[in-house]
């Protein structure tokens, strides 16, 4: 029995994406949500940046998102839906390069296991939505002791 080099490689990436808990396609199990669209419906709603982190679990280069900068009073809603996700109040400069927040506000966001790039981590989506915000660690100040790190251009901001 001999393998083809598309049979080796298919058999190598299906392998690997077992390694890391993804499909070779990055599905994950479909769950409902109070706002859906379809592909192009987003693709057409969103910057090509934003669909790719929103819908397709990107991530934005650290130190490229404007709202790095935003210190005025006001909330940080959802790019795909608008919800208001994050007050202006638990923003703090962790110095990673994205912007973060120290709690959501209430029933905002939902999280899950993300087992992507070989390590496990909690994920953070929109819970109107579903659209990748980001990743949460242990790592940040009170109150919480919680680091909400957020791709910029899964935000808006919404000045109070």
């Amino acid at each position: 029995m001999s393998l083809s080099r598309r049979g080796l490689l298919g058999a190598a990436l299906g392998a690997g994406a077992l390694l890391v808990g993804r499909s070779v396609r990055g599905d994950k199990p479909r769950k409902r949500f109070e706002v859906e669209k379809t592909d192009a419906e987003w693709r057409k709603l969103l910057s090509p940046a934003a669909y790719d982190v929103l819908r397709h679990e990107g991530t934005e280069r650290p130190g490229t998102s404007p709202l790095l900068e935003e210190h005025r009073r006001g909330k940080f809603l959802c790019a795909g839906c608008a919800l208001a996700l994050f007050s202006s109040e638990t923003k703090f400069e962790s110095g990673t390069g994205w912007p973060s927040f120290y709690a959501p506000l209430p029933n905002a966001v939902e999280t899950s296991e993300d087992r992507s790039l070989f390590m496990v981590r909690t994920e953070v989506h929109c819970r109107r939505c579903g659209g990748h915000l980001g990743h949460v660690f242990d790592d940040g100040p009170p109150p919480t002791g919680l680091r909400y790190c957020m791709n910029g251009v899964a935000l808006s901001f919404q000045a109070a």
